[in-house]
């Protein structure tokens, strides 16, 4: 039976590779992470952005895997790049930048018609590279201290071992107040993350996940040729089977919180009222 979800989706990840580990991974051609960014955060991103990040929250600065041609040199065609972007899409069009904070995630079944994703799609497609993401489940039998139903994260990683490679969006934001358009403060680079059904399974920990492409997908979806109705078909439901899911500590649902622990699987004696993504069953004290 799958569990009714009352938590956004897709709201965490982990994006545990070093930037030189994607660069193999992803067959990038040209590593721009260490090119300077706009960020939208108050204060210093911890990890530094392009460290890896157990815990990667909105607002935050991911590397992600494009397809475009250099800027120096327009005329040479596209070439895939890794660059860090900041996590929430503002469209090129908003007058606010603050608008990406809603928009971390564009929903496949209506990311065509859609103002702010539309033309992104179109032409403006990225892979976003983690080891894995993060799932809140809605306990059916337990509360928590305040009498509101348990929530339970899971992690979610694909059987084979591989990188997810969430499909995703991005966009250039020009800033108006900056007069000039080479400096880098300039430019606000931004990505939202595809999400549909959650496949059986995973339906029990939440109805919603990202949009998974495989490898053989890649190309075509990375390059700006590829129309969207021929874009949006490589998103078309997979078998169950690519992914396993686990239960992690309760502490990844602090944004402070991060390192390999918050990937380990939780001992069934630490559970309550759990729903076993594999067989329904409740395991744990049932609250």
């Amino acid at each position: 039976m799958p569990v009714r979800s009352l938590s956004t989706m897709c709201g965490r990840y982990a994006a545990t590779a070093n930037p030189d580990e994607l660069v193999l991974e992803f067959e990038v051609e040209d590593d721009r992470t260490g090119e300077p960014g706009r960020s939208v955060l108050v204060n210093p991103q911890e990890p530094p952005p392009g460290r890896p990040d157990h815990n990667m929250a909105p607002t935050k600065q991911a590397p992600v895997v494009l397809a475009r041609a250099p800027r120096e040199d327009r005329a040479a065609g596209p070439s895939r790049q890794l660059r860090l972007l900041t996590w929430g899409l503002v469209p090129s069009w908003s007058k606010d930048p603050r608008a990406g904070a809603r928009m971390i995630n564009a929903r496949v079944e209506t990311v065509a018609e859609k103002p702010a994703f539309a033309r992104a799609l179109a032409a403006r497609r990225c892979l976003v590279p983690a080891a894995g993401w993060y799932e809140w489940q809605v306990s059916p039998t337990a509360l928590d201290a305040k009498g509101a139903p348990r929530k339970q994260p899971f992690f979610t990683q694909r059987a084979d071992g591989a990188s997810v490679a969430m499909a995703g969006l991005y966009e250039f934001w020009r800033d108006p107040a900056v007069p000039d358009p080479d400096d880098p403060l300039a430019w606000l680079t931004t990505f939202t993350v595809v999400t549909g059904p959650a496949e059986a399974g995973l339906d029990r920990i939440h109805d919603r996940q990202p949009m998974v492409l495989d490898r053989d997908d890649w190309r075509e979806w990375l390059d700006p040729a590829t129309g969207a109705a021929d874009a949006l078909a490589l998103l078309a439901p997979h078998a169950p089977g690519r992914f396993t899911a686990h239960p992690v500590s309760r502490a990844v649902s602090s944004n402070r919180a991060n390192g390999p622990a918050l990937l380990e699987p939780v001992p069934v004696s630490e559970l309550v009222g759990v729903v076993d993504p594999m067989t329904g069953e409740i395991v744990g004290a049932d609250g």
